[in-house]
């Protein structure tokens, strides 16, 4: 039974993510060159200690730290020199009491020595002495082998997106091939009489199709697999057979168009009969969006969206992204970049709703100021021309202008 009081849109969005069973879709293995942006299944171990090797953090001198106690300009330390340390190679001399060796940033440093003293304050006497001007203390300027990370420890959580310092982490480890939650496919059907590809030359009343674009970018970008499955007339028998035909093929179905009467009455009827539990919330206290459908059929989400492109927007940052990250495992969500501005002009709300309105962001006398962009959501220029969003929460009426504001920037 649905609530008759429509829901705030972050109640709406956990009935969805409870009836799903799963932490996340299975694993899969990818090279390591195909796991940028994609999400660890598993816990990533270290296979061994980083770097491996005790190795110098500057170019100068290996040395026995105790060799150098009391060394300073006006009283150096004599010190033998044995001989230079080769990058990419362990030395194949040890150091005994009074030897040194010049040794350059990441090299290896030799047995018998525990510091490396920089080469500014070296002065070479010859090939076989050097005076050191300046003491050491045991372990100075060197790293230790294990002191990047340990065998054993933990390197990238599961659950985790991985960015490309990441890839680069994992290929300083050895490691060749990363465990990833699968990407869900997420098919989009379009519907609407209106609607004709943006190849068509368009009639009057007919308008080309804009959001199965954007939703498959939002899709791709979120780290989904977009499945066009084209443009559908408001017909119920070729909507549903559209919407079982997307439901066996993908893991979460987007239904969205449609301006003919009893439309969404028609989607939540498709939805209810996919699977049970069907549909969980038929509209939502919010603006734009109100009119969104969302449900579970069988372990698939299942939602009918408004055909307005900016509701379709806001619709998919609320309620799909969610959705696909609880898909992906994703444990760490991606923080949403916002910054302060100042209220342009007043902007009112409705008590009891969430507003989300776009706005404009403009640099005036060193200030920022948000400057809504009070389109109707169908007029998709508006999300074109806009900077960022701004939420006014259900328990505000509105902001006045002057008033310091959050705002969500647009990526």
């Amino acid at each position: 039974m649905l609530d008759k009081k429509y829901l705030l849109p972050d109640e709406a969005l956990r009935k969805v993510v409870e009836k799903l069973k799963f932490r996340s879709l299975p694993a899969e293995i990818v090279p390591l060159e195909a796991s940028y942006d994609r999400v660890t299944h598993e816990d990533i171990i270290s296979p061994e200690d980083l770097p491996g090797f005790i190795r110098s953090t500057v170019d100068g001198f290996a040395v026995k730290a105790s060799d150098t106690f009391g060394a300073r300009e006006s009283s150096p330390a004599y010190l033998n020199l044995k001989g230079d340390i080769p990058m990419g190679a362990a030395p194949s001399f040890s150091l005994s009491r009074g030897e040194v060796a010049s040794i350059a940033t990441g090299g290896m440093l030799p047995e018998g020595a525990d510091a490396v003293v920089m080469i500014e304050h070296v002065n070479v006497i010859s090939a076989e002495l050097i005076e050191v001007l300046k003491a050491v203390s045991p372990w100075e300027n060197v790293i230790f082998k294990d002191e990047d990370i340990k065998k054993g420890d933990i390197v990238i959580r599961a659950g985790y997106r991985l960015k490309p310092q990441d890839v680069g982490a994992l290929a300083g480890l050895g490691i060749t091939e990363v465990r990833v939650s699968k990407k869900p496919i997420v098919s989009i059907i379009l519907t609407g009489d209106e609607i004709v590809p943006p190849t068509e030359k368009i009639l009057p009343g007919q308008v080309r199709d804009v959001n199965s674009f954007t939703l498959a970018g939002l899709v791709q970008k979120t780290g989904g697999i977009p499945l066009k499955m084209g443009i559908i007339r408001d017909v119920y028998e070729e909507i549903k057979a559209s919407v079982q035909k997307a439901y066996e093929k993908s893991d979460i179905v987007l239904i969205t168009g449609g301006t003919s009467a009893g439309f969404k009455d028609m989607t939540a009827k498709i939805i209810e009969e996919l699977g049970s539990p069907g549909v969980l919330f038929h509209g939502v206290s919010m603006k734009p969006g109100k009119p969104i459908i969302g449900g579970v059929c069988g372990d698939k989400p299942v939602f009918g969206l408004p055909g307005h492109p900016v509701a379709v927007y806001i619709c998919f940052e609320l309620f799909v992204k969610p959705v696909i990250e609880h898909m992906l495992g994703l444990e760490r969500k991606e923080v949403k970049r916002t910054i302060k501005a100042k209220m342009a002009r007043n902007i009112h709300s409705q008590a009891g709703r969430e507003d989300f309105i776009r706005v404009a962001l403009e640099q005036k006398d060193g200030q920022l100021w948000a400057v809504p962009l009070l389109s109707k959501s169908g007029l998709i220029m508006s999300l074109v021309r806009a900077d960022g969003i701004l939420h006014i929460p259900p328990e505000l009426l509105g902001f006045q202008e002057g008033d310091e504001v959050l705002v969500q920037i647009i990526d």
